[in-house]
């Protein structure tokens, strides 16, 4: 296996879409704030509407997903990103609007287009070879961490150096090009509704539960190490301003994860893997929480980084072991929603903690709940497998796997930042 299996034109037509689409997600919260920060409460409504647009995005992502049709999927995803480019160039063009029509905007600008990013997920699964789908999937994380990596600069260099709204109309000229370029993709996948056996849609998704607790669970470490992080370094004396260069370490330690985790296959089930990575980086967690000098942090975040992405990866390979193939855009539209609701919940947490402990406690309570998480998710894929699919990837990610024992379970998953699933 290797990344040259995955290069072609379509994926790289893939790649195009995929910045225009997921760029404006990775810009929207840090864009919002800063739209509005020079009225009175700027800070406070510009919290409001970046809570209203993720509120958008977890709504969205489940309804929409789950109404995909996978050989039709190109009408549904162009719909879903026109109408998001129309809500954030509404947000742009409209900086002093009454604060209830931005709020409208903003949440039509999250949930118009939620359903992209799983729709994008499965239509690159169907673009490369079987085997080469790990592969394909570690590429589009590091992609994703790289759009993270770079939208916040561009956010602020525009809104402080040009005009607050014009980071915005950036995101809604980039998501319109995004609908253009699905015209150089296929207009969907092969999925035979039949693989699901009559089952509703819902049902088949409640199956897949415990997968998305251990998605919600990981992303809200990432939660508490961006938000509380801050504190932290005030905490420890040391300059706020080092937050920057921290976070851009984890997210740099997160796409070389996501590179070397698609360079060979792991020992171990996929749920396995997930749930040693997912301690692993409760462990580097709790380490940050207590380590005295930046240098540490540093190095803490980064390995923590990187660890994550593995695991946010066997949470998505999981989803095409437990999913049939015409359910797969709608498991990583709901798989989207709940790291975004982990990743909220984790942040409210952390702000309610912040105001009776010291960060670092708060840092520790909050990964001591992300443990729990992850081992009740963990803990319930330990039963008898549902009947696999064909084409679902092996643990390694290699060739289908066959039926497991009856005492086994199928194994195990940002972007964002903030949802970099």
């Amino acid at each position: 296996m290797s990344y040259r299996d995955i290069a072609s034109r379509r994926t790289l037509a893939w790649a195009a879409v995929a910045v225009g689409a997921r760029m404006p997600v990775a810009m929207a919260p840090l864009a919002v704030v800063f739209l509005v920060r020079e009225r009175e409460g700027g800070y406070t409504l510009g919290a409001m509407l970046a809570a209203v647009y993720v509120i958008g995005e977890i709504a969205g992502a489940p309804l929409l997903g789950m109404r995909m049709r996978a050989e039709r999927a190109r009408p549904q995803l162009a719909a879903g990103l026109a109408v998001g480019a129309v809500g954030f160039a509404a947000l742009g063009a409209l900086p002093d609007a009454h604060a209830g029509v931005l709020a409208v905007g903003a949440f039509v600008a999250g949930a118009a287009p939620a359903a992209a990013p799983g729709g994008l997920r499965a239509l690159l699964n169907s673009l490369v070879p079987e085997k080469s789908v790990p592969q394909a999937m570690s590429a589009e994380s590091v992609l994703i961490f790289l759009i993270w990596a770079v939208a916040p600069a561009a956010v602020t260099g525009l809104a402080l150096g040009v005009a607050p709204g014009l980071p915005l109309l950036l995101a809604a000229a980039l998501m319109a090009l995004s609908v253009a370029g699905l015209w150089l993709l296929p207009e969907g996948w092969q999925a035979d509704e039949s693989d699901r056996d009559g089952e509703s849609m819902l049902r088949i998704m409640a199956r897949a539960w415990p997968v998305y607790v251990t998605g919600a669970a990981g992303l809200s470490l990432l939660a508490l190490a961006e938000l509380v992080l801050p504190a932290l370094l005030e905490q420890r004396s040391i300059s706020v301003g080092m937050s920057g260069p921290l976070l851009a370490g984890l997210a740099v330690g997160s796409a070389v994860g996501s590179f070397v985790y698609g360079l060979r296959t792991w020992p171990g089930r996929l749920r396995t893997q997930s749930l040693v990575l997912m301690l692993s980086v409760s462990g580097c967690l709790a380490v940050v929480a207590l380590l005295p000098t930046a240098a540490w942090l540093a190095v803490g975040l980064t390995v923590a980084g990187f660890l994550q992405a593995g695991s946010m990866l066997t949470r998505n390979l999981t989803l095409r072991e437990v999913l049939p193939p015409s359910a797969l855009a709608a498991g990583y539209s709901v798989m989207y929603a709940a790291i975004g609701a982990g990743y909220a919940a984790s942040g409210s947490l952390a702000g309610a903690l912040l105001s009776v402990t010291t960060p670092s406690n708060a840092i520790l309570a909050g990964v001591g709940l992300s443990v729990v998480l992850a081992l009740v998710g963990g803990l319930a894929e330990v039963r008898p497998a549902p009947p696999r699919v064909a084409g679902a990837v092996g643990p390694a990610g290699g060739s289908p796997s066959p039926p497991l024992p009856e005492t086994g379970a199928p194994p195990q998953t940002p972007l964002l930042k903030r949802r970099r699933g």
